[in-house]
């Protein structure tokens, strides 16, 4: 089989490359295939400040681009499509994506999560038209607007503090009476003249005909509804696990997430899951990439016991 690979990494994450460096420089024979930008939602965030070795802090964008010139370095073969389908066959895997077929000996799923939905009247509709889940991608669109930022963990509060750049002001609402996010972030948002909290409040409807016009907002607490004016809406209420290609294959948790061992193999052999996608307590840049350099080397011992 002529284009039979040792491992094919699916997602071009922090997870997906460390995984893809250390593989390198085991020497296996590995592909990975990244659909969109190398740096998965990492990509996405404009400045890191809690990974080791960077002590002013980095850009998301920028880790990744090292990450990715470190992998290649070390000859890791990186392909830009959009996987498909992934089905095993006679001890191996076939990975279809949109222009070709490749056989892998052992895959590590590294697919991440994406942005969890609001799920209420105008969010479909208004996607791209003030509804965003990327406040790095599309924040200076506002220049000078009124914006609201619906959550109150860390991405939610960080993304408000990024968004404070461009926009008048910044409302961040949450269901809450108080935020999620760690105290040091909180205490930036709370000193930020430009961000408002509402609190105890969710969304229920996002206001707008062509463009985002406001939010109605349910107080959790009586139930009573009223409506703010803004231009734009940005959603930092969680994730889901991007699972679909093996949820029918390996075991996951009631959410979608892929349930591991500390070697992060799942319950298929040759198939392990890294970063985001699988069931752990703490989601971060540093545990992807830890993920990412175990999985490798379980791929390897796996690979040396077939």
């Amino acid at each position: 089989m002529d284009n039979l690979k040792d491992l094919i990494i699916i997602g071009g994450g922090p997870g997906g490359l460390a995984a893809g460096i250390y593989a390198a420089r085991a020497d296996l024979k590995t592909v990975l295939i990244e659909k969109g930008m190398p740096g998965g939602l990492a990509a996405t965030t404009e400045f890191i400040e809690n990974y080791p070795g960077f002590p002013e802090g980095i850009s998301g964008p920028e880790l990744a681009m090292k990450m990715e010139n470190q992998a290649k370095r070390f000859g890791l073969e990186i392909v830009y499509d959009y996987v498909e389908k992934l089905t095993p066959q006679d001890k191996c895997f076939v990975i279809k994506t949109g222009s070709t077929e490749i056989y892998a000996r052992a895959v590590i799923m590294a697919t991440g999560a994406s942005p969890q939905l609001l799920g209420v009247q105008g969010e479909d509709e208004l996607h791209g038209r003030g509804v965003s889940y990327c406040a790095t991608c599309d924040g200076a669109f506002f220049r000078g607007k009124k914006v609201a930022v619906v959550g109150g963990g860390d991405a939610a509060v960080e993304e408000a503090l990024f968004l404070t750049k461009f926009a008048e002001e910044v409302y961040i609402i949450h269901r809450r009476g108080e935020l999620r996010a760690t105290k040091i972030i909180q205490q930036r948002a709370k000193d930020n003249a430009k961000i408002k909290f509402v609190w105890h409040s969710t969304v229920v409807k996002i206001i707008g005909s062509t463009m985002v016009e406001g939010v109605q907002l349910k107080d959790v607490r009586n139930g009573e509804l009223s409506n703010l004016q803004v231009n734009g809406v940005f959603v930092y209420v969680g994730t889901r696990p991007s699972s679909e290609l093996v949820k029918d294959l390996v075991k996951t948790d009631e959410r979608g997430y892929v349930l591991t061992d500390e070697n992060m193999r799942t319950s298929y052999p040759g198939i392990f899951a890294i970063g985001d996608l699988r069931q752990k307590a703490l989601r971060q840049v540093v545990t992807a990439v830890s993920d990412g350099a175990i999985a490798a080397t379980a791929v390897e011992k796996y690979l040396e016991e077939l």
